[in-house]
């Protein structure tokens, strides 16, 4: 028998399913994913798999949320960027003082023009000391320079400047990214940087787990355009694995439910991802698409991912209460793992409401980087955390310089809060009965009253947990669609025009009104999704989307094996890698090569066109290869612009010679030294 063995690490749940030749599911499992430990998740979820099972997997495929929930949540490993010919007007530009602390960003003499020429020698002496200085504070680092992708000279010599000096990972932006657009590309190199460590605490449990398990197979990852990678060409490039766990569920949704014109739906614990199919193909976003504020430059499924799961933040903001995009612990989740916190919680109901009631510390992520940084008082703080969750209402009265170290401990993404969510709503309203409905329960009194008595919301009387819930739950219905209506504009590339202009909300508030079946007299007749029903997939998805499907009017399908749509996708996917070169005429008569090194002249056209169709035919076949490939088959594809010249008649400008390489997973286990 020869099963595939799929694996989904989201930022609630690790799943697993063993799928057949058939590509029926038979076992699915869930274990709660545990991100100071990988292994631990991971093991236990794999451990509910019969173990005569385990013996026949000839491949292992995982996709992941964590890339998308890092970036979506502004976290990840502390990273040096090194930038090349940038200005600082470019530097500013590209948002990486966002994601970097400004001293981590060097700028650079060097870089070169859209010829490829060289502007100006690279700083190797500036580079050299800037490496030096930070190499102790950094997980990685990431390099980019001014037209990197027409001569990548520069980010080659400073990638083996830091492999020379400090040996650590290191990501150029021409390795990730074709297009021009310096500035995006810095940020697209850095978030790659920053996503390593992560990937490779994940692919690293993971394979102990196999090891302990005698599961000899090839490990695969998903990329987020739904293709998989063997776990060697994933280490180097992450970010290429953001959207990996959406591409996966498209995937898997569109396998469990046999649709193949439908609205792809991905609700998990922290973000909501949804993907439009036609004709059963998802469109890809081939400049990159939008991960919560962020446009890497990485090809992947058209999704529009945003912070809202069954774990985001029920919060005070502007007024009123908004959902996320802070994903926190439920409180409800907490009390099952700590069930002494009740204690505390019950004594909150008595006490005079503050922001910090429902507020617990536990420890998140363990990096190494981050944990040498840490003061004195910080690191009193992160061992305070060992023991288990620190209540911050106690630790403010008790020490408030510890208090605010553990603060900061969050917000370097090395610690979680606790707080009321919409999965604690769910199990006040008997919607779901999987964790802890007594702290549920108590969470949704304490909140209550701080929406009451700090910010003057609500008129809920003490004791009531099923009012509050209520709202929360009616509050997320009218999120999910929204946010069905936005992933509808980005699309049809609307949404930004439509934000700008408030439309999205307007709309909303007109389907959901037109939805209403009493409101017989309303002037507006607006609809949405007649032509694709929505299949809904992931844990909280069976909580939220009937009543989401009513408020809309459109059918909806619940696929069974649904809740581990991504870990079914993971297993469905294969291995596609691309290549891809551009010609240009800067003068008459010289057609110019551009590729991953230095860039070279023609003076024939149809030469030109044939080297570098060669060119790109052989990379893109070893990079199918050393991702894992099997029996490669490329495609070539051109995109040649031309203008007419009164004078001249057509005048070549450009062509893009692209090479697609496809082919199944390999089976066989690739042996190192």
């Amino acid at each position: 028998m020869s099963l595939r063995l799929g694996i989904d690490t989201g930022g609630t749940y690790t799943d697993a399913v063993i799928i057949n030749e058939q590509n029926q599911v038979l076992v699915a499992v869930k274990s709660l994913t545990t991100r100071h430990n990988l292994a631990i998740g991971i093991g236990e979820s794999i451990g509910k798999v019969a173990h005569e099972l385990l013996a026949d997997i000839e491949m292992v495929s995982l996709s992941t949320t964590l890339t998308t929930n890092a970036v979506v949540e502004g976290n990840g490993a502390p990273v040096c960027a090194l930038v090349v010919g940038l200005s600082e007007t470019q530097v500013t530009k590209s948002g990486l003082g966002e994601i970097i602390d400004d001293n981590l960003i060097i700028r650079l003499a060097g870089g070169h023009d859209a010829s490829g020429r060289q502007v100006a020698p690279l700083d190797v002496a500036s580079a050299t000391a800037a490496i030096l200085a930070h190499k102790d504070k950094v997980s990685a680092f990431s390099v980019s320079a001014q037209f990197g992708v027409r001569n990548p000279s520069h980010e080659i010599q400073l990638q083996n400047l830091v492999t020379e000096l400090t040996q650590m990972p290191v990501t150029c932006g021409h390795e990730l990214a074709t297009s021009l657009g310096a500035p995006r590309r810095a940020l697209t190199a850095s978030l790659n940087a920053r996503m390593i460590p992560f990937i490779q605490d994940l692919i690293q449990a993971v394979q102990n787990i196999l090891q302990q398990l005698n599961i000899k197979a090839p490990l695969m990852i998903v990329k987020g355009d739904g293709s998989i990678v063997n776990a060697e060409t994933a280490l180097v490039h992450p970010v290429t694995t953001i959207l990996s766990g959406p591409a996966a569920s498209v995937i898997g949704a569109c396998a469990l439910s046999g649709s193949r014109n439908a609205i792809i739906a991905d609700m998990g614990g922290t973000t909501t991802d949804i993907a439009i199919v036609t004709d059963g193909q998802p469109e890809l976003a081939n400049e990159g698409a939008r991960v919560g504020d962020w446009q890497p430059m990485v090809e992947t499924v058209k999704v529009y991912s945003i912070g809202l799961g069954g774990d985001s933040e029920v919060r005070f903001y502007g007024g009123s209460i908004a959902l996320g995009p802070r994903r926190v612990v439920p409180m409800s989740l907490l009390a099952q793992q700590h069930p002494q916190v009740l204690e505390r919680m019950q004594a909150h109901l008595d006490d005079t409401p503050t922001a910090r009631h429902n507020r617990f510390v536990t420890r998140l992520e363990h990096n190494q980087a981050l944990i040498n940084q840490l003061t004195p008082i910080e690191n009193q703080a992160w061992e305070m955390l060992e023991h288990g969750p620190v209540e911050m209402e106690t630790l403010v009265f008790k020490d408030q310089e510890l208090a605010k170290a553990m603060a900061r401990l969050e917000r370097k993404g090395m610690a979680i809060y606790s707080g009321f969510t919409p999965s604690d709503a769910a199990h006040v309203l008997g919607n779901s009965n999987h964790w802890s409905i007594a702290g549920a329960k108590l969470a949704a009194q304490i909140w209550a009253r701080q929406m009451r008595f700090l910010y003057g919301l609500g008129s809920w009387e003490k004791g009531n947990s099923e009012e509050p819930a209520h709202r929360v739950f009616t509050l997320m219905n009218d999120a999910i669609c929204q946010t069905l209506l936005e992933a509808g504009l980005h699309q049809e590339n609307l949404l930004n025009e439509a934000r700008s202009r408030n439309l999205a909300a307007l709309m909303s508030k007109l389907i959901l009104k037109n939805g209403n079946k009493d409101n017989d007299n309303a002037l507006f007749g607006i609809t949405f999704g007649k032509s694709h029903p929505i299949v809904a997939v992931g844990a909280p998805a069976t909580t939220y989307y009937p009543q989401v499907a009513k408020s809309l009017d459109v059918d909806l399908i619940l696929p069974k094996y649904g809740h581990v749509a991504n870990a079914v996708g993971a297993v469905m996917g294969s291995v596609v890698q691309r290549s891809e070169i551009v010609i240009t005429q800067p003068t008459e008569g010289i057609f110019r090569i551009f590729h991953s090194a230095a860039p070279f002249d023609c003076h024939d056209l149809d030469v030109a066109l044939s080297q570098a169709e060669a060119i790109v035919k052989q990379q893109a076949y070893d990079l199918a290869k050393s991702a894992g490939a099997a029996d490669v088959d490329i495609r070539i594809r051109h995109d040649n612009k031309h203008i007419m010249s009164e004078l001249d008649g057509e005048l070549f400008v450009e062509a893009k010679i692209s090479a697609i390489a496809t082919g199944k997973p390999t089976l066989e286990l690739s042996v190192t030294d």
